[in-house]
């Protein structure tokens, strides 16, 4: 009854009997996913934001909705040292305008009673951005007009100073611009 989800880290999708949904499975685990070793936070590896919104956009493809309008981290998902955790991504019913929610939830690899699921992120899924929205920014102008390049020399340092360790797959950042409350 299952299919294939078509992501590295999510394996697999069921649409729930009566049209009440999709969830999406997967495991994860610092050995079974490297980069995610990379990411510490305070001592531990922690899932990035990043990868939420992923998992997110993920399962809004698979119904039908491109666009992650809304999602909230509520809890950090920690990623044990030794096994792993379980994931699940449910995707609710379409509503009247089109919209989906979505949750993202955890759990040991070892526990199988339904109290044990923790909620990491909430929000809401929907079709096409209107026409008119995206047109509001000119993206072909970069850096944007009037905007100051800020140095990045030392940033990881300062960061990991701050707790926040980033490993080579995280260490993107290339260039900072500033305009006024802007970066």
């Amino acid at each position: 009854g299952l299919g294939a989800a078509g992501h590295p880290l999510l394996g697999a999708a069921v649409e729930l009997a009566g049209g009440d949904g999709v969830v999406l499975t997967g495991r994860l685990s610092a050995g079974g996913v490297e980069w995610l070793a990379e990411h510490v936070v305070g001592g531990v590896v922690v899932f990035p934001g990043t990868g939420f919104v992923e998992l997110g956009l993920c399962a809004g493809e698979l119904v039908g909705c491109d666009r992650l309008e809304d999602l909230t981290v509520a809890v950090p998902l920690v990623v044990p040292e030794r096994g792993g955790v379980r994931v699940q991504v449910r995707v609710g019913v379409e509503d009247g305008a089109g919209r989906r929610s979505v949750e993202i939830h955890t759990c040991a690899d070892d526990a199988f009673d339904s109290g044990s699921w923790t909620l990491h992120a909430t929000g809401t899924l929907s079709g096409a951005l209107e026409t008119g929205a995206a047109d509001a920014y000119d993206f072909s102008v970069w850096p944007p007009r009037g905007a100051v390049a800020e140095s990045v020399e030392g940033v990881y340092d300062r960061l990991a100073g701050l707790g926040l360790s980033y490993g080579p797959s995280f260490r993107g950042l290339r260039s900072v611009w500033r305009r006024g409350g802007e970066v």
